[in-house]
């Protein structure tokens, strides 16, 4: 019985690191900020998140890409950094911004944007504000 409860944990541990292959990132700037954010372009990439995470770098974040322009809605359920998200439009331009605050008891709020956007950049909250709703963002791809 040992045996097969460790062959089965052992072969989710590697199902899990083949699903973690090494990520793509992204630097997004946005006026003076340079931001280095890793991508989240699946669906199960865009699910998890910065889920889990404890820290992020000062100048870290992640971009989500989808597949369609609307409004799309965040929630902040098992993330434990507070975070700004910056909504992007297929023009590249900040539509929105939000500030999200960690979940700490259920229901979580959804973060909602007043307008479409194509992408959504979640770095450390204060790193942007509101001044710039309608800057023109710029990713540089590795």
């Amino acid at each position: 019985m040992r045996k097969i409860i460790f062959l089965g944990a052992l072969c989710i541990i590697i199902l899990f690191l083949a699903g973690c292959s090494e990520k793509r990132h992204v630097q997004v700037e946005i006026g003076n900020q340079k931001i280095t954010a890793e991508l989240a372009e699946t669906s199960r990439e865009r699910s998890l998140g910065l889920m889990f995470r404890r820290e992020l770098c000062e100048t870290c974040g992640m971009v989500f890409v989808f597949d369609n322009e609307t409004k799309h809605s965040f929630w902040m359920k098992n993330t434990f950094i507070p975070l700004d998200m910056v909504f992007i439009n297929s023009k590249q331009e900040v539509v929105d911004v939000l500030h999200a605050e960690p979940c700490t008891k259920e229901p979580c709020p959804f973060y909602n944007p007043k307008k479409n956007a194509l992408y959504v950049l979640e770095t450390n909250v204060n790193m942007f504000n509101e001044s710039i709703i309608g800057s023109k963002v710029r990713f540089v791809f590795d």
